[in-house]
């Protein structure tokens, strides 16, 4: 959002934020709206945040509106997360269909998507667009498809051997241990459990060098306490988030991300973008970036644990053996990656919405 906001104004225009909350330091060259909501539910702290941001929104004067929460009101919205209806049909029970809570995610979800909306949609991942199309007749022409966006500067290579000594000095592992590293808030979607599965299921003798780090904003407790149960707390190690994870990608001997559902997945093309060889679930919208750049392996739809342990214990396998005989992942996850580095330099929803919001005007002109 940020690197949008800044792009704009490079371009000569003026930029507002709206947010609950926001942490650091505030952009001078934008005008900031901070407008904390209180409320028993967090539906009710958005319904109040939309009342009062739009209450500001319509005494000013703003040429175009951009959402990266779903509402009423947007002329262009952020489509980064999952169709919520969809998810409310196929992972819930009907009884939560009847909730508060749904009805209003539902009722935001329409006034964006609906085919009567004329709200524009961008997104970077083509994987939700059926279930969007499925349940409110989404038209082609409102979905404006976004390269993504990896940061050439963050993910300038490193020299690999002072990253993998990095990374296990970092966590207190020793120098020849096998890395997996699973990143990302939220480790119940992200699968770290089914990763803890996998490094339990490991033969005794190939699980001894075997380590599992997990980097990310989330209570480790139910985490800490599975591995305890399976008898490999002495090989996982959770930690909180961390500004080096591009040096810490680059040192791992695996990155995975086994998520239960994911419509882009960032992190996958980030390992890519850091040379790690990747195991991913097909769940993830970006999985298929490692298929197609043969960057790794994907553990298909519906998922197994134990396709996931094979694929898990095949990559440690592959990855030790003589440097003439390891796969190509790393360098194909290298040459894939700098061909997106290229596709959109960090302009690419700048210059949408810019295209937009003229023709939004023009529209109006000529109206």
């Amino acid at each position: 959002m940020l690197r949008t906001a800044n792009e704009l104004i490079k371009r000569g225009h003026q930029v507002d934020i709206f947010t609950l909350s926001w942490q650091g330091d505030a952009p001078k060259n934008i005008g900031m709206h901070v407008l904390p909501q209180k409320g028993w539910f967090n539906f009710t702290r958005y319904k109040r945040f939309i009342k009062t941001a739009f209450s500001i929104i319509q005494a000013g004067d703003f040429d175009y509106i951009f959402g990266y929460n779903r509402m009423a009101g947007l002329d262009a919205h952020f489509a980064a997360d999952p169709c919520f209806v969809e998810r409310a049909h196929t992972q819930r029970n009907a009884l939560y269909r009847l909730t508060p809570r749904y009805k209003w995610f539902a009722a935001c979800e329409k006034a964006v998507f609906s085919s009567a909306s004329e709200t524009q949609v961008l997104a970077v991942s083509l994987s939700e667009k059926p279930h969007f199309q499925k349940w409110y007749g989404l038209q082609d022409a409102r979905f404006h498809y976004i390269p993504p966006y990896l940061s050439p500067e963050r993910f300038a290579k490193q020299d690999k051997r002072k990253m993998r000594q990095h990374l296990r000095e970092a966590f207190g592992f020793a120098a020849n241990d096998f890395v997996y590293m699973l990143t990302g808030s939220g480790f119940a979607m992200k699968g770290l459990d089914r990763a803890i599965h996998a490094l339990a299921a490991m033969p005794d003798d190939l699980r001894a060098n075997a380590r599992l780090v997990a980097v990310g904003q989330d209570n480790p407790k139910q985490f800490v306490a599975m591995a305890k149960k399976l008898g490999v707390e002495d090989h996982v190690v959770i930690s909180k988030g961390r500004a080096d994870i591009p040096h810490l990608m680059q040192g791992a001997d695996v990155c995975v991300h086994p998520a239960y559902r994911e419509n882009t997945g960032l992190v996958i093309l980030e390992g890519m973008a850091s040379g790690a060889p990747m195991l991913v679930t097909e769940s993830c919208g970006y999985a298929v970036h490692v298929q197609e750049a043969d960057a790794g392996l994907v553990s298909p739809m519906p998922y197994q644990q134990s396709d996931f342990n094979a694929k898990w214990l095949m990559m440690r396998e592959a990855l030790v053996k003589g440097a003439k005989d390891k796969p190509l992942w790393s360098k194909h996850g290298l040459a894939y990656t700098k061909k997106i580095m290229q596709a959109n330099d960090g302009s690419a929803e700048a210059e949408i919405l810019i295209q937009l919001a003229e023709a939004k005007k023009a529209n109006g002109e000529a109206a």
